[in-house]
Formats: structure tokens, sequence, C-alpha cells
């Protein structure tokens, strides 16, 4: 049995492996920087917390992007603030702390 080969797009559609690197989320189709998350933000639903889904078609059940589509994500997230995790630190609840002493001279102290 012969390998499947890929139908063909038409022109000016791209599948998700052209279109993260139209974007330049990729170096090559290889490359599968960005595939994820070029899926993910097509599949979300409307009401979404993340935010409103990414304009895309599908031409059959294959996920494709037109120009104008690409256009629009990339303006979506241009400008977009890197968003960060909750800050990594220590919590120090209901825990002892020790710390030297300078003031009696002793060499631990116990702070709550």
């Amino acid at each position: 049995m012969s390998p499947r080969r890929p139908t063909p797009t038409p022109q000016g559609y791209y599948r998700v492996e052209t279109a993260v690197v139209q974007l330049g989320l990729a170096k090559d189709e290889k490359d599968t920087t960005g595939r994820r998350w070029l899926r993910d933000g097509a599949n979300r639903e409307k009401d979404d917390p993340r935010g409103k889904p990414f304009p895309h078609s599908r031409l059959n059940g294959l996920l494709v992007f037109s120009d104008a589509d690409l256009a629009e994500i990339y303006n979506m997230h241009r400008n977009a603030p890197s968003r960060r995790g909750r800050q990594r630190g220590s919590r120090v609840i209901g825990r002892t702390v020790i710390a030297p002493d300078e003031q009696t001279g002793s060499d631990l102290q116990s702070v709550a």
C-alpha cells in the first residue's frame, strides 16, 4: 500500500504546518514549534476565558488558514503582553524562621 499523499490546498490557504512558518513561529514545515498554539487557538469556544478563537476554515476536515486569517491572528498577538506565571518564592506562613540575633549575642532567634 502506498503512503497517502497530502491533498493540495488552494492558493492563498495554508495548513497548520505552513501557517506557523508564515507567522514566523517556526523555521520550516518540519519544525513543530507553534503548531499546538495555533490549533488550540482555532479550536477555542466563543466564550473561552483565554480569548476569542482564531479565524480559520476547514476543508475536508483539515484546518486551513487564509492570508487574511493569518494577518488577523498576527494583529491579535503582536503586542500581547507576555503572560507570566505566579511569582515563585517562599511563603513563610506558620513556620519558624531561624535567624542570628545581633542584639542579645545569642546565635539563633525564633521569629514567627
